[in-house]
């Protein structure tokens, strides 16, 4: 007798109203086909992330078209022949960006991962963070909700959708492409040192990279748009039927950057950096303990990898 079968026999207290030839409720087993966990676990992480990406580029875009109505430029003014930064607008562009992008991150982030970016997702394949089937998956559908996000901020919105990633400020092709590579270094860096590296502040995580988003996109909005993600420029691009020569460097600027990231991640993996002190140590078996003794502090977690390594060997 299996242990769904025994267990009933004693969960009836008003045994009287039964008859002896009565069987037990038997409990329900669901069976999942082979595949079909992982099946459903793909589908899950497509829906957050499209959802998540749409919401995310509805109100940053929605939000740059508003900062831009007036000027309808995102360079700001033109003073004596040459552009000036309109810094009231970059403010409110980098702050829109930034805070939807926080906000939708930690919606989502138990869900998909919160990733919305084909950049950030390619540099997560690099890093084992998910398979590259998950990683193909996921980069389509992040480019969909770009082009959803866009579609709704377009439909929204009156007059054209003013949030296209163009090169401004002077910037040449190239000094847009190396901006968007460093850019999205920071982003992506941040990324996996805050939230795909498990630790104590992994929970402020979405705070941590929604600050980063804010300072690379007040850098970079003057002078490329401030992309840092291919399906950011894709969706309004779409939407107003305008592609620039240079609109390359919005898809291959942000890969290339995501790769530098995720190298400098591994390398830092590899060095194993958590035996140069933190503020926190984290698991070394001393919660936030501080202690003038730096070197019994490296031996606790020296002694701590060697431990988990003997244990991964078994």
């Amino acid at each position: 007798m299996s242990k769904f079968d025994a267990a009933p026999e004693h969960a009836d207290l008003n045994a009287s109203t039964s008859t002896s030839n009565e069987k037990a409720p038997q409990a329900k087993v669901n069976h999942l086909a082979p595949g079909s966990l992982v099946a459903k676990n793909h589908g899950i992480a497509m829906l957050g992330e499209f959802v998540g990406t749409t919401l995310f580029l509805l109100f940053s875009l929605g939000g740059t078209s508003v900062a831009l109505q007036a000027s309808n430029s995102v360079t700001g003014d033109v003073k004596d022949g040459s552009s000036t930064a309109n810094t009231s607008n970059l403010l409110f562009i980098g702050l829109m960006f930034g805070l939807s992008l926080t906000a939708n991150i930690w919606c989502f982030f138990r869900i998909s991962g919160g990733l919305f970016n084909p950049a950030v997702t390619f540099a997560f394949v690099l890093i084992g963070g998910i398979t590259p089937v998950r990683g193909a998956l996921l980069f389509i559908t992040q480019l969909a909700g770009g082009l959803a996000g866009a579609a709704l901020a377009d439909g929204l919105t009156p007059g054209p959708l003013y949030a296209a990633t163009t090169l401004g400020g002077g910037a040449s092709v190239a000094r847009g492409f190396w901006i968007e590579v460093f850019m999205t270094i920071m982003l992506v860096f941040t990324i996996l040192i805050v939230a795909a590296e498990k630790h104590r502040g992994t929970f402020m995580a979405p705070l941590a990279i929604g600050i980063s988003f804010t300072i690379c996109e007040m850098f970079s909005v003057y002078y490329t748009g401030g992309s840092l993600n291919p399906a950011r420029s894709l969706g309004p691009a779409v939407m107003n039927k305008s592609f620039p020569s240079y609109h390359w460097i919005y898809w291959i600027g942000p890969l290339l950057g995501a790769f530098f990231a995720a190298a400098l991640y591994k390398v830092f993996k590899y060095l194993n950096y958590q035996t140069n002190l933190g503020p926190d140590c984290d698991g070394d078996g001393v919660t936030f303990d501080h202690n003038n003794d730096v070197r019994a502090r490296l031996d606790r977690i020296e002694t701590l990898i060697l431990r988990n390594n003997n244990i991964s060997q078994v």
